[in-house]
């Protein structure tokens, strides 16, 4: 046990005073929430620019009855040049140009914008179904009320914490591992400590409970800064359940650092395979945008990585507020990966670099 506190000891000593280490663990990903967080503070829901060219009644008299709903989704401006109007919808400054033949809208758009062109013609044909309504005289039938099925206070730092949170977790351990595990073979600690009256267990120890305490001192930094008034995060009753959670996914990124530290030679290399591994996995796990947006296929290759079942699991207890029971699936298959990924970097491990 002296042994086993003697060796925690020293290797959190040493990360402390590694400052390149502090800043790529700690506060690099901080950074990135701090970014985040700041230019998406006050998020909220764009408006499509338009222009109506010559004289459009509908939309003139929804907007001489006073500012309403069209008003928070159109910035509309006009024009009686045609050919003026159709420019501005090609190149982008406006998402569509509106005309009135008659009864009939007609809507000029561009598929380079599909998005903005959707919303257009979908904000256009709810106000003409309304105004055919309003011309029979008879009350709609049937209507829909909208309802935010999330706490309405719910900003965009409530989902930028967890995932870049997993991100933090998952750069530190893989990084953290690798580089451990090099360095130590490359200056012959490895074969010393051997020699010395320590186990191995106790060395294997040591090194989670370092790998463990700095994810939780990462998840303590983020959590208190992304708290401050100017972020405003707020979390759900089983927030706790990240501790666990936290611990899981150390487990599973340490063991891809320790992979990733038994096939490289150099600490260069294996902090350009801990790269190549962590940063496209960030970004196809969710870390830096929600997925449900992406291609299936994307949706689909995220489940194999360890880092999107960390991201899901962050965001259900910390902001979803869902029960502890719901992570435990998350927790198992991160556990599966430090399980089967631990024991092919075993298989793979060097005591020297021959």
């Amino acid at each position: 046990m002296s042994g086993f506190l003697a060796l925690t000891r020293a290797m959190l000593l040493g990360f402390r005073r590694d400052r390149t280490a502090l800043f790529f663990t700690l506060l690099f990903p901080l950074i990135f929430l701090v970014i985040f967080g700041g230019l998406f503070k006050s998020a909220s829901t764009p408006k499509s620019s338009v222009v109506l060219v010559g004289s459009v009644p509908l939309i003139e008299q929804v907007q001489s009855d006073g500012p309403g709903k069209l008003d928070d989704v159109l910035k509309i401006s006009k024009s009686d040049d045609l050919n003026a109007s159709l420019d501005k919808v090609r190149n982008g400054d406006v998402a569509a140009a509106i005309e009135q033949h008659g009864n009939q809208l007609v809507v000029h758009y561009s598929l380079a914008d599909a998005t903005a062109a959707g919303t257009v013609q979908g904000v256009l044909q709810s106000l003409v179904q309304s105004a055919n309504v309003a011309v029979t005289g008879q009350p709609p039938r049937y209507s829909l009320q909208g309802e935010q099925v999330d706490d309405k206070s719910l900003k965009p730092i409530q989902y930028f914490t967890p995932g870049i949170l997993g991100y933090a977790i998952a750069v530190g351990a893989t990084f953290g591992a690798a580089a451990t595990l090099v360095t130590w073979r490359q200056k012959r600690i490895l074969r010393r400590l051997t020699l010395s009256p320590v186990r191995i267990s106790s060395v294997i120890g040591a090194r989670i409970v370092v790998a463990v305490v700095v994810a939780l001192v990462q998840m303590a930094i983020f959590i208190a800064v992304a708290s401050i008034p100017f972020f405003g995060l707020k979390l759900s009753h089983y927030w706790w359940m990240a501790i666990p959670l936290t611990l899981c996914g150390t487990l599973a990124f340490m063991s891809i650092g320790l992979l990733a530290g038994a096939k490289a030679k150099s600490t260069e290399a294996a902090t350009a395979i801990a790269n190549l591994i962590t940063i496209p996995m960030a970004f196809l796990s969710g870390s830096f945008f929600p997925l449900d947006r992406t291609p299936k296929w994307i949706q689909v290759v995220s489940q194999a990585f360890p880092l999107r079942h960390l991201n899901s699991g962050m965001l259900d207890v910390m902001v979803r507020g869902k029960s502890p029971v719901s992570v435990l699936p998350e927790m198992g298959i991160l556990l599966a990966f430090a399980v089967v990924l631990g024991g092919i970097a075993a298989w793979l491990f060097r005591w020297d670099d021959i």
